[in-house]
């Protein structure tokens, strides 16, 4: 039973790979040209190259494979052509959709995200049912990955596409190469870099108990339905703390208003510009999410697929273990 994963060379992605493996799957992967392949080092996968913005190679790769994992997705908060963000995660997933009821996949798990819940400015705790529109989609990255999932719910509604949502909230744990926006945050609180915080929460979650959420959702899922794979719901503030306590550094007091960290993130996206340099660390858009606690229940996914996950701090002890070994802090 060959099962094509995309984004399997990504952070959730081969944690994707790892769970299926071991449940007995044969895997392939699609995988960008020249893309970091060290996540897959060592792993028996069979490689195809391909892009998700090139339809051709998607047919190529779903050839044979009765089972698709689309973990794949470009996550950025911030980049210089926001179309490359529309291109990748919404016309790309079409095509591969498409791809796959053409070749006659008969299991699809898309990943989705808990971006595309709506949240309120109180804390309250989302869950599957907090359906949100396009117009409160916060940037091009949540937009994108809104419409992505509509994508997939209309195709399952009008063409029988047989998949199952899984929507995860924010994963950390080894693996993460990049790093992704929150294990930036987890290596500068380790290095002492943030020295204040702004009120905010988060979802954390274990990459590998998201990991295992898709099997779950796989193999117990219903058709149609989506399911948050979280797990514990902390304050920024409380992340921090953590991180200083398990790396033996003393935590930031500072509590700044996200009207004084403004400035900051447009002069970080300004340079961003000029120096032709890397996403900034700071974004206008990400400070503009930040104004509502991102907290999610997972009970749906608990109660109908079985899943369950580890306290936060198995999570970024884990993290924290992986960034010391390969020298990031």
């Amino acid at each position: 039973m060959t099962t094509l994963v995309t984004g399997a060379t990504g952070f959730v992605g081969s944690a994707v790979v790892r769970r299926l493996l071991e449940a007995g799957h044969e895997v392939r992967v699609l995988a960008r040209p020249g893309s970091d392949r060290r996540n897959l080092e060592g792993l028996p996968v069979e490689t195809v190259e391909g892009d998700l913005r090139e339809t051709g190679s998607l047919g190529r790769a779903l050839h044979g494979c009765r089972y698709l994992f689309h973990v794949a997705a470009d996550y950025r908060l911030w980049c210089r052509n926001p179309r490359e963000l529309y291109e990748s995660n919404v016309e790309g997933t079409r095509s591969l959709m498409l791809a796959a009821l053409q070749a006659g996949v008969e299991r699809v798990v898309h990943t989705s995200s808990v971006a595309v819940l709506r949240l309120r400015g109180d804390g309250s705790i989302a869950n599957e049912e907090s359906e949100a529109t396009l117009e409160e989609m916060v940037g091009h990255y949540k937009r994108s990955k809104f419409l992505a999932e509509q994508v997939v719910r209309n195709l399952v509604r009008e063409q029988g596409l047989p998949a199952v949502i899984v929507n995860p909230s924010t994963p950390i744990g080894p693996r993460d190469i990049k790093p992704t926006p929150t294990g930036r945050i987890i290596v500068d609180a380790a290095r002492g870099r943030i020295p204040a915080y702004v009120d905010t929460g988060l979802n954390l979650a274990h990459v590998d108990d998201v990991a295992t959420g898709h099997l779950l959702a796989f193999e117990r899922g219903r058709i149609g339905r989506r399911y948050i794979l979280g797990g514990e719901n902390l304050s920024l503030r409380e992340i921090l703390e953590l991180v200083a306590r398990l790396c033996g550094r003393r935590p930031p007091r500072l509590r700044l208003p996200h009207a004084a960290v403004l400035p900051v993130a447009w002069i970080s996206e300004a340079w961003a510009w000029l120096s032709n340099g890397p996403e900034p660390r700071a974004t206008v858009d990400g400070l503009r999410m930040a104004r509502k606690w991102m907290y999610f229940s997972s009970e749906r996914a608990e109660r109908e697929l079985g899943y369950r996950s580890r306290p936060a701090e198995e999570a970024v002890r884990d993290a924290l273990q992986w960034f010391r070994a390969r020298g990031y802090c």
